[in-house]
């Protein structure tokens, strides 16, 4: 992608082309909304691949948008859900992706930026944002080159580092640095011991073009770029024996720093993905998480730029996504305090281990990091409400159609499964899609479980539940008048 018809004025721009700033770009794409990425590398390669792989729920918002088939393509279906070293096996749970799926995010990225392009959204390389001012009409934004640009508003996806939110004033607070890893993709003239490493934090396996994928523990934490004596040296001290490893692709370091944004949003400058959290990248959550925020986010910020909803609808996304950033936080200082080898870590990660290996608490820790059990706190309501919405199988007069086929316009669908005719959406024609259909079968959520079938759902464009009920009980229209804005008159 270049500089396809850059403009110095957008609705928004995006600070970052990564997958937080390519899946946020691609939502208000799709909601017809101009939107620009900013973005320092001059192409979409990446020089290392942190994150590893997908998680299901990821999957699933990819599939929403009709677009799952190109990653699942290019990588293999695996249980990549793990806490503390165990694996946890989500081939039970009630979802079309019921595993993982083995990706490198630089062909993530590769394959969601094709995406991006297709859409139209151009993207201005080899320039950062510097600095920004905000005032009653937009946010004026300096580039790196000396240029400016100017927006409605500004979504910095612009990294840990972020200077989006430095400069906006928001606070970072969490935990520092205590132990620094190697991450790598090398040759090695011995084979190695494969998979994680018990109380390190790390492990190896394969890795693209027939190379090894290796993460370890260095002996002591250090700063800097790392060299392929600090990687020999964290592996002797790990494994015994530096298995020979020659050839690095690359190799980078990262370290257990932990913080949160203190708020996603101060007026109108907004923050995803690791702008607005980071930790360690055990567990694969950096990547599906900032993804998700990116779908969160999109759909709200498009109505409130196109004037459909008011301004506050933005303050859902702080309220719904701090706290799963906040989770993820929590499960990240949970594995790091787990990763001890001392005789006494050594039996509470024998003991969390165990509890695992039991059917319900194995089904809470996969949901969780499986991304399948967020459940926004929408207030009391059906058991659906707040939830995302399960994949169904309908019957429609069209034919038969999937939940997730209704979702590929990122657009909210009001499903009714009564009486054909029975609901009345028409104050917001143009912005609800209305589908009739009918389903025979269980409902049942992960980790949750059965729930009973309601008469008609609102379905929001990010696949989470804003409504679920009777229509004859009154509640449909306040919830599409607070979610997709106010009733037009007859």
């Amino acid at each position: 992608m270049g500089d396809r018809g850059a403009t110095n004025d957008h609705a928004v721009v995006v600070a970052g082309g990564g997958p937080t700033g390519m899946m946020l770009a691609a939502e208000l794409a799709l909601a017809g909304v101009d939107v620009a990425i900013v973005e320092r590398r001059a192409t979409q390669d990446l020089d290392g691949s942190r994150a590893r792989g997908l998680h299901s729920r990821t999957i699933e918002v990819l599939d929403q948008r009709g677009v799952a088939d190109r990653f699942l393509d290019a990588g293999y279906a695996a249980q990549v859900q793990a806490f503390a070293g165990v694996r946890l096996d989500i081939s039970d749970f009630p979802t079309r992706f019921n595993h993982g799926l083995a990706l490198m995010q630089g062909r993530f990225e590769q394959i969601l930026g094709g995406w991006v392009e297709e859409l139209g959204v151009p993207v201005l390389r080899r320039r950062d944002a510097t600095g920004f001012t905000q005032h009653d009409g937009g946010v004026d934004i300096e580039l790196s080159d000396g240029g400016s640009l100017q927006a409605a508003y500004l979504v910095g996806c612009d990294g840990g580092r972020s200077m989006v939110r430095k400069a906006a004033g928001i606070d970072f607070p969490g935990w520092d640095a205590t132990t620094s890893w190697l991450i790598a993709e090398v040759q090695m003239e011995e084979e190695p011991e494969l998979g994680v490493r018990p109380g390190s934090g790390g492990g190896i396996g394969p890795a693209d073009d027939g190379r090894i994928g290796v993460v370890v523990t260095e002996p002591e934490r250090r700063v800097g770029d790392p060299t392929l004596d600090d990687l020999r040296r964290a592996l002797v001290d790990v494994y015994g024996t530096d298995y020979g490893v020659h050839t690095p692709a690359w190799i980078s370091r990262f370290t257990d720093v932990t913080r949160q944004a203190a708020t996603y949003r101060q007026g109108r400058v907004l923050l995803a993905g690791d702008a607005a959290h980071v930790h360690p990248p055990q567990g694969g959550q950096g990547l599906n998480v900032g993804v998700q925020d990116a779908v969160n986010l999109g759909w709200k910020l498009a109505q409130v730029v196109l004037g459909t909803s008011p301004d506050d609808l933005l303050d859902t996304y702080h309220a719904e996504r701090h706290p799963v950033g906040a989770r993820v936080q929590r499960y990240s200082l949970a594995q790091n305090a787990l990763r001890a080898t001392d005789a006494r870590t050594d039996a509470l990660r024998d003991t969390v281990a165990d509890l695992l290996g039991t059917d319900e608490p194995r089904r809470r820790y996969a949901g969780m990091v499986a991304g399948l059990d967020i459940h926004y706190d929408l207030g009391a309501g059906h058991p659906l409400l707040g939830r995302r919405m399960p994949d169904l199988d309908l019957a429609t007069a069209q034919g038969p159609r999937r939940v997730f086929d209704l979702l590929h316009r990122a657009r909210p669908v009001v499903l009714n499964l009564g009486t054909p005719g029975g609901v009345d959406v028409s104050p917001w024609a143009g912005r609800v899609d209305l589908v009739d259909a009918s389903y025979v079968g269980r409902w049942e959520l992960p980790v949750v479980g059965p729930v009973a079938a309601p008469a008609a759902v609102v379905i929001r464009p990010d696949g989470h539940v804003a409504w679920a009920g009777d229509p004859g009980d009154g509640g449909l229209p306040d919830a599409l008048t607070a979610w997709f804005g106010p009733p037009v008159p007859a």
